[in-house]
């Protein structure tokens, strides 16, 4: 009787102890948990025995983790954006300056009593950049709805051919400029796909004014299955990031020099997922191209 009422007791001081270690080890992990720095890298660690606080301090080591690569991914927003914004106030900045300088030059030819000519080639000269501005923030509202979550799209079948046909004959004009015309081939002209004819048509449009602008060539379009491939040669293919094609606001133009806004293919990109489409690029020797993987044809 005596050798069982010492076992208990004995037992009841190890289980005292046991709870008196437990909390000791809860108390400190809440204090590690309440005292640390938000931004630091420390890490819950363990001194009391048992599977279950090591269970316990590695998954709220994972909790920490992943709210660390939130901040760090956020931040990374934050600095893109920043450089976007700088980007984009160069790019409207640019164009408006210019207008207003061919602005002044026209009024002082004019209080000069300059030739009409002149005056007229000026103001032409600043209509342009205004024109240029105007593309800019059209481009840059289209991306605004094509990034929207809550984009509500028509999806039907509708033919791709005509689509790219009508984006080609508005084009026209562009093309005569350059002296190309671009080549089509389509193994199936009546080819039928789930779409939004207009965000399709702009993919379109995108495709087609990225090959008039940074191509050294006529494109070639050509179809097969379920592909629509956008292809030319580039002048300088080294300047190219190919992995960054479709980021918004990426421009091979370091010096942003040329007219655009680096929105078009981000816009084509992002309307194209938002319709179960793929748009990816490669690069061989001069030639970029530019594939539109579509929904399985109808």
């Amino acid at each position: 009787m005596m050798v069982a009422l010492v076992g208990l007791a004995c037992g009841v001081v190890g289980a005292g102890l046991a709870v008196l270690v437990y909390e000791r080890q809860l108390r400190r992990m809440a204090r590690n948990l309440r005292e640390r720095d938000a931004h630091s890298n420390t890490r819950l660690t363990v001194e009391a025995p048992g599977c279950g606080f090591a269970e316990l301090a590695a998954a709220v080591n994972r909790q920490l983790d992943a709210a660390q690569e939130e901040r760090l991914e956020a931040r990374r927003r934050q600095q893109e954006f920043q450089r976007d914004l700088a980007s984009l106030s160069h790019d409207i900045r640019t164009p408006l300056m210019g207008a207003k300088g061919y602005l002044r030059l026209a009024q002082d030819a004019r209080e000069q009593e300059k030739d009409e000519e002149a005056r007229a080639r000026r103001l032409r000269a600043a209509e342009a950049r205004l024109d240029d501005m105007g593309a800019l923030l059209d481009q840059l509202f289209a991306y605004a709805q094509a990034s929207d979550p809550d984009l509500a799209l028509d999806l039907r079948p509708v033919r791709a051919m005509p689509l790219l046909a009508d984006v080609l004959v508005g084009q026209y004009p562009a093309f005569e400029r350059q002296g190309w015309e671009p080549q089509v081939d389509f193994a199936d002209e009546d080819l039928l796909v789930e779409a939004d004819p207009e965000a399709l048509t702009r993919i379109f449009e995108n495709l087609v004014g990225n090959a008039l602008r940074h191509g050294a060539s006529a494109p070639t379009i050509t179809q097969r299955g379920n592909v629509v491939t956008f292809a030319n040669e580039v002048a300088d293919p080294g300047a190219l990031d190919v992995e960054r094609l479709f980021e918004r606001f990426y421009r091979a133009d370091a010096s942003r020099t040329r007219p655009g806004s680096g929105l078009g293919l981000a816009v084509a990109a992002n309307l194209a997922n938002t319709m179960g489409m793929h748009l990816s690029a490669h690069l061989e020797g001069h030639t970029l191209s530019i594939n539109l993987e579509l929904p399985n044809s109808l």
